[in-house]
């Protein structure tokens, strides 16, 4: 009978936020298929893996999260608890140097904090959660804050490692807060759209101020974008709602300073045919279908700052590979695209391959939501100050002044500031649509050169000064 704990197990590679290392559990070839942890170093001129193997096969639940400096952290649960330790390379076997451990009855790591030599982690209770730090601190994993509520997700907001956006469940209700960790963990809300509404953050670049969420607020879960620091409201496609596929973000295009409407976003499509990456950016308005490596850790990838989107893979031949895919689409093309009219047409390659037929994957469009009155969010006892929006440059104005606001368009609301729904007109311009030649190419695995620099972050909010 097969570890109902294998089910827990993510199975897909976790990147460092430098996009220099990875690392994921990957199972022996014997009867037995036990699990040891795999490093993969992707800066250098091709991709390779190091198995990290102990004296004992690792737990399917087990989690890796790996630093900048190459090693991997592991986070194991044993008998009520969950031992930290950090893994690396050691001639031909592999070190291991205890941190501590976290007594917890639960306890998920975050993703990889800005830098590479922090690892966060959350602790959630029914009523309450602690954040950890695990590594980086002064000795062990020690206690950064406690806040009230059940938090989840976890997305970090600025490259400083300062802003971490957490989805807070209270009194059935779930808002993204946002938590100073320079502060001391001050909490203070980020994300609100009306009241009643769920109102999840899946991902954030610093660079453009994009932001991707869900919400409930549409009248059902949707997934939606808007800009961190704007009034603008945010935005739900129609192109990001198939009718026979479920749409997952993953990746964040880096280095569009202040031109969030540029910013590409990964996503895995799932079907009842197959799983595929697919791009997107707001100024396109449609999702671009690409087919998928073989092999491909489905869900896991990287932007590069020129715009290519790496997919690593795994397959018998080829143990360790990443595939590049071209997705670069120049701010002319986009300004000059034809209004939408209908479905988007899948790749060809994705057809020839069988995983989507040439059918529309989504459905009409909603007629224009009513608006709906609430009050401010009550603050916190130490809110975290508001953000100030950035003022956008000449072009990005005239973009937006061009663009019509699609149906559901609903205000983001800042730290302290509340939302509502706004009427507009029938989201007929963010429709899912063809393209007369999509400039598409497939992924095909070739050597991986260094990963680029990461470009110098854009103040898109003031940060919260520390007191004197």
């Amino acid at each position: 009978m097969r570890d109902p704990r294998a089910r827990m197990h993510r199975a897909a590679l976790t990147i460092a936020a430098d996009g220099s290392y990875a690392a994921r559990l990957a199972r022996h070839d014997d009867a037995a298929g036990s699990w040891f942890p795999e490093r993969w170093t992707l800066s250098g001129p091709e991709p390779y893996a190091v198995p990290l193997q102990g004296n004992q096969p690792e737990e399917p639940d087990s989690a890796l999260l790996p630093l900048a400096d190459g090693r991997v952290l592991i986070l194991r649960r044993v008998a009520g608890r969950f031992a930290v330790s950090l893994l690396y390379p050691a001639g031909p076997g592999t070190g291991e140097l205890l941190l501590g451990a976290v007594h917890a009855p639960e306890l998920t790591l975050l993703p990889p904090a800005p830098g590479g030599k922090r690892a966060y982690a959350l602790a959630p209770e029914e009523h309450r959660t602690t954040l950890w730090l695990l590594h980086g601190g002064a000795e062990g994993p020690e206690r950064v804050a406690r806040i009230p509520g059940r938090c989840t997700g976890g997305v970090w907001l600025d490259r400083g490692g300062r802003l971490l956006a957490l989805d807070r469940e209270t009194d059935g209700r779930t808002k993204t807060v946002v938590v100073d960790l320079e502060r001391g963990g001050e909490t203070g809300p980020l994300l609100q759209i009306t009241e009643e509404s769920n109102d999840r953050l899946l991902l954030a670049d610093p660079d453009s101020g994009l932001l991707l969420l869900r919400s409930d607020a549409p009248g059902h879960d949707r997934l939606g974008w808007c800009v961190l620091g704007s009034s603008l409201p945010v935005r739900f496609p129609e192109c990001l709602r198939p009718a026979q596929a479920a749409l997952t973000p993953f990746a964040m295009q880096p280095g569009q300073m202040l031109a969030p409407e540029s910013c590409a976003v990964a996503f895995r499509v799932a079907a009842a045919n197959g799983t595929w990456p697919a791009v997107w950016r707001p100024a396109e308005r449609q999702l671009r279908h690409y087919p998928a490596p073989e092999g491909w850790l489905a869900g896991t990838g990287l932007w590069t700052a020129d715009g290519e989107l790496l997919l690593p893979y795994a397959t018998g031949a080829e143990p360790c590979g990443v595939a590049r895919v071209s997705v670069t689409v120049g701010m002319a093309e986009m300004a000059g695209m034809a209004k939408p009219v209908g479905a988007v047409e899948p790749v060809g390659a994705v057809v020839a391959e069988g995983l989507v037929g040439a059918e529309r994957l989504v459905e009409p469009p909603e007629q224009a939501m009513q608006p709906t009155q609430q009050q401010p969010p009550a603050q916190e006892a130490q809110p975290v100050p508001p953000h100030q929006p950035v003022r956008e440059a000449p072009e990005m104005q005239e973009m937006q002044e061009a663009q019509e606001a699609p149906s559901g368009a609903v205000p983001v609301a800042a730290a302290g500031s509340g939302g509502g729904i706004v009427p507009d007109a029938a989201d007929t311009d963010n429709r899912s649509t063809a393209s007369a030649q999509p400039r598409t190419v497939p992924a095909e695995p070739r050597r991986l050169p260094p990963h680029p620099g990461m470009c110098r972050p854009v103040p898109l909010q003031q940060a919260p000064q520390a007191a004197r």
